[in-house]
């Protein structure tokens, strides 16, 4: 029951799914819940390939990877999307570290983050609509791999807000070994169940695992060259760019 209630926390916190009231709402709870980010992935990426196929039943695929990715944005909402568009408004817009971090906290979009999100949705949709049939496997797999890198992030790097009062705060105090590793293998799993069982080739699963990696290196070291460590932000962002770095590398793998 402790397990559900965290996973259930991990879930309300990162979804506007509703929750049952018992769970009610622990900071230190948060804390230990980060193992199962990776799964409320897997849950909003089963939900989009469910929409999706249904919605192919009636529409064309144009329209059905549109009605997909709103109800994801729904499920979601817009959480790690909006990550991205602050986390580029304050890279773009500040210089020093002060700046840009003041820059993300504003909640106002400027020029740098609507460019980045509308470019990293109009790439998204066409990823999704390139990769045919295969999306209804590649969505539950992505959105659960691409929330590993972040993961690891949180657990080796510094938060660098040390003024944030908000309920988020405890995701940030620090990861035991078993919540980054747990969260990994749950991230991870569905991609190894995908390749185990035909869904993916063995060199496709390994340059997913590639480019993964490589995509998540990289925003760590900027983070940590631009303001010395990570913020809520800058994780939405990194797992943004995880998520289409996947559906790059799938299309080139599988299409």
């Amino acid at each position: 029951m402790k397990e559900l209630r965290r996973f259930l926390i991990a879930l309300g916190y990162f979804t506007r799914l509703p929750i049952p009231a018992w769970v009610g709402w622990s900071s230190s709870e948060l804390n230990r819940a980060t193992r199962y980010f990776p799964l409320v992935g897997l849950v909003v990426g089963s939900v989009s390939a469910a929409v999706l196929w249904a919605a192919l039943q009636f529409w064309s695929p144009a329209i059905a990877v549109l009605l997909s990715m709103l109800v994801s944005l729904l499920l979601t909402g817009a959480f790690h999307e909006d990550g991205l568009a602050d986390s580029a408004d304050g890279f773009g817009g500040g210089w020093e570290k002060a700046k840009v971090l003041a820059i993300m906290k504003d909640s106002r979009i400027g020029t740098y983050g609507a460019s980045a999100l509308l470019t990293a949705l109009m790439l998204k949709f066409a990823a999704l609509q390139a990769l045919g049939s295969a999306a209804l496997l590649a969505l539950p797999v992505v959105h659960a791999a691409s929330r590993v890198p972040p993961l690891l992030i949180m657990a080796f790097m510094t938060y660098v807000r040390e003024d944030d009062n908000t309920r988020a705060k405890p995701v940030a105090e620090g990861l035991r070994i078993a919540e980054w590793l747990t969260g990994s293998l749950l991230g991870l799993a569905p991609l190894l169940a995908g390749c185990a069982l035909g869904g993916f080739t063995p060199l496709c699963c390994l340059a997913l695992l590639a480019g993964l990696a490589l995509a998540g290196l990289l925003c760590a070291r900027y983070f940590r060259q631009r303001i010395g460590g990570y913020t809520g932000d800058a994780l939405g962002a990194a797992q943004q760019v995880c998520e289409l770095t996947a559906y790059l590398i799938l299309c080139s793998s599988i299409t």
